[in-house]
């Protein structure tokens, strides 16, 4: 009788979360993960990661690496340098917010010049239109089917990270897409090898020499246990 575990086949894709500042990445990226909302973030200053493990079927297991990127647009060129590796793109907008609608088109193009897939075309991207529990907004759901069609998401979906409404669906949709594209399910991308202890919490300080990350930046790294699963948080912070 084969064993279960060495049929199962371990995917690993890193996500880049991008989208003006104050749209709402963060509180996305820990409702997935923790499945609750959080008030009040301060905005992300460089970029912050988290990681979480899904049994995706009874043979696969599909580990996201989110990348949640600074949204300020003076230090785009520079939230460029973390494009590599990338699997697949989340760009968000708050549906109160043109400013943050528009800034989309310029994060897209960005995505698309910077970043090929394997297959060499531009990886899968899909645009969450957050806040939509709020009645005012500020674009016509017309305009963001344009900008859609337009731009080449795979799709776009109205989200509510503060009532939960959409994120997880948002999230399996990406993944769908990537998992179809993807022509080496085994290893996709390299997760960075942080050391990791087993009694949590705990925090770690790594030189920026032990990973692929530029040398103004220094990364701490912090494991604790949700809902008796393993889940790691890892900040960067411009040193």
């Amino acid at each position: 009788m084969s064993d279960p575990v060495s049929n199962r086949n371990e995917h690993l894709f890193k996500v880049i979360v991008i989208g003006r500042v104050m749209v709402g990445k963060t509180s996305f990226i820990q409702c997935y993960i923790r499945g609750c909302f959080m008030e009040h973030y301060k905005a992300t200053l460089g970029v912050d990661f988290a990681i979480k493990t899904i049994q995706w079927s009874n043979h696969e297991i599909v580990r996201l690496q989110f990348w949640d990127i600074q949204g300020q647009e003076d230090v785009l060129k520079m939230t460029r340098a973390f494009y590599k590796n990338v699997a697949a793109c989340i760009i968000m907008f708050d549906v109160t917010s043109e400013k943050s609608f528009q800034f989309c088109k310029m994060l897209k193009e960005a995505v698309d010049s910077e970043v090929w897939g394997e297959d060499g075309l531009p990886i899968p991207c899909i645009l969450l239109a957050n806040k939509c529990d709020l009645s005012e907004w500020a674009m016509t759901k017309a305009a963001v089917d344009q900008l859609c069609s337009d731009y080449d998401f795979v799709c776009w979906k109205e989200i509510s990270v503060k009532r939960n409404e959409q994120v997880e669906e948002s999230v399996r949709c990406l993944i769908e897409v990537v998992l179809e594209r993807s022509k080496n399910p085994l290893q996709p991308v390299q997760e960075p090898a942080l050391p990791i202890q087993k009694s949590p919490p705990w925090s770690h300080f790594v030189s920026s020499s032990q990973l692929a990350f530029p040398p103004s930046f220094v990364i701490k790294l912090l494991e604790i246990t949700v809902d008796n699963q393993d889940l790691r948080i890892v900040q960067a912070a411009i040193g």
